[in-house]
């Protein structure tokens, strides 16, 4: 199966410029001008942006936590290849008692032959045993090759565990993201707002202050520096952990980074709005001030900040309700992957604050490179997989939840207007989505990677 690309703007982390591409076999066979091939199906791309598909690498689908499953399972949540993400990279996570090997099959289990997107794992290590460590090899064989840890939550390592998973991935080359808020600051700190009578979704950022990132960020790279190993930190949401970044950085030190749509565009003032609206945006981290959010597009537009991904968790309104009279109760997170790419391209691309390579760069290339696919993802190059998406710049649509195609019941970014849509998405050379519907569903296939790095 032969398809021509003709005509369109190729969009690549280094250059923008009209060529054509030729898919064969699910490869990108070449890249270049004025290509023919009579046997291949010729799409017309003049006037449109070429593409390659992108990756979010922090998506949780199908999750158990607080007491309830995430809305989104790998059926529904892939509904993001309508949006342009071709692959995710989602948290297979070890539950309480549970080998690595049992929650990399149950997360196996969940995804093989229901995503519509390509699927990798992170695994989520939630008890540090002698007999995890010894499973660690396995994972790295099996294509696992990023780990994750939890500053807080039950699930939370501790200092020493810490420093040891660090220690024991060191020589296999694997790299561990992390969630980082102190615990502690969390706990005292909820106990004493409801002391005082505060229940509701407003009291959440309030629990969660921007010390308490700023201070696990703190810890973990000083562990990490310890070590000598780069780590990630996942979903950033402050300019304080920001400044902690930028401190160690100028020591020389490596450290990744990763924020999220929500934290770029959304802020605190939403927890207040009345009737319990506020439980929509109770995520972890909060979302944050006006003022983080202004320090991280400048992060990003500077390059310090690597990826943008989604954390999408998400819950209908009736799994948020378990947490009336109670914010520390509301289940966290948002849905948000189908509208990722549009959004940065809307409120980044158009408003001048992200040129088009920059939005390859953190939202493609840079998670391939990071996470072991590149350049099988994250590229147009000859053998790179065909995964190619057809971006019409001058539609205007507006986010409703009846035109979202989640399984959540709400969309967080409801009125918003988006310019630019994903036209038609290629996955390993099929087309998968065509006139902005998704065709063939659940052609995903799990992809193995190799140890990563930028």
């Amino acid at each position: 199966m032969k398809t021509l690309i003709r005509g369109g703007t190729l969009v690549t982390e280094e250059s923008t410029r009209v060529q054509d591409l030729l898919l064969e076999n699910g490869r990108v066979a070449q890249v270049g001008e004025s290509l023919t091939d009579p046997e291949a199906e010729a799409i017309d791309a003049a006037g449109r942006l070429v593409f390659p598909g992108f990756i979010d690498a922090h998506t949780h689908m199908d999750l158990p936590v607080c007491g309830t499953v995430t809305a989104d399972d790998f059926a529904s949540g892939t509904a993001a290849i309508l949006g342009g993400t071709t692959c995710l990279v989602d948290f297979a996570t070890q539950e309480a008692g549970e080998t690595l090997a049992q929650g990399l099959a149950n997360w196996h289990e969940k995804a093989d032959g229901r995503s519509s997107c390509d699927y990798a794992f992170h695994m989520a290590i939630s008890q540090w045993r002698p007999d995890v460590r010894e499973e660690l090899p396995d994972m790295i064989r099996a294509g696992v090759t990023s780990f994750k840890v939890y500053l807080t939550y039950g699930n939370m390592v501790s200092d020493r565990e810490l420093y040891e998973v660090l220690l024991a991935l060191k020589p296999l080359g694997g790299i561990v993201g992390v969630h980082c808020e102190n615990d502690g600051i969390i706990q005292a700190t909820a106990a004493r707002l409801k002391e005082q009578g505060v229940t509701g979704p407003e009291g959440h950022p309030l629990s969660r202050p921007d010390e308490a990132e700023a201070e696990a960020i703190h810890r973990l790279l000083t562990v990490a520096r310890l070590v000598d190993v780069p780590v990630v930190v996942v979903h950033l949401s402050t300019e304080k952990g920001l400044e902690e970044i930028r401190r160690t950085r100028a020591m020389g030190q490596k450290v990744y980074v990763e924020t999220c749509p929500q934290y770029l565009l959304l802020d605190d003032s939403l927890y207040a709005q009345p009737d319990f609206r506020g439980a929509r945006y109770v995520c972890s981290p909060p979302l944050r001030k006006k003022r983080d959010q202004a320090a991280l597009w400048e992060a990003l537009a500077k390059g310090e900040i690597d990826t943008v991904s989604t954390d999408r968790c998400s819950f209908t309104l009736a799994q948020k309700d378990a947490g009336r009279g109670d914010f520390s109760k509301i289940p966290g997170g948002m849905p948000g992957a189908e509208e990722r790419v549009s959004l940065l391209y809307t409120y980044g691309v158009e408003t001048g604050r992200l040129p088009l390579t920059e939005l390859v760069r953190r939202l493609s290339a840079n998670p391939a490179k990071l996470y072991g696919m590149y350049p099988r993802k994250g590229a147009l190059l000859p053998g790179s997989d065909a995964d190619v998406v057809i971006w019409n710049p001058d539609v205007e649509t507006v986010i409703h939840r009846e035109n979202r195609h989640s399984a959540c019941d709400y969309a967080p970014y409801e009125g918003w207007r988006l310019k630019g849509r994903a036209e038609t998405v290629f996955l390993r050379g099929e087309k998968i989505v065509e006139d902005g519907e998704l065709r063939r569903p659940g052609t995903g296939i799990y992809i193995a990677r190799e140890v990563g790095s930028l």
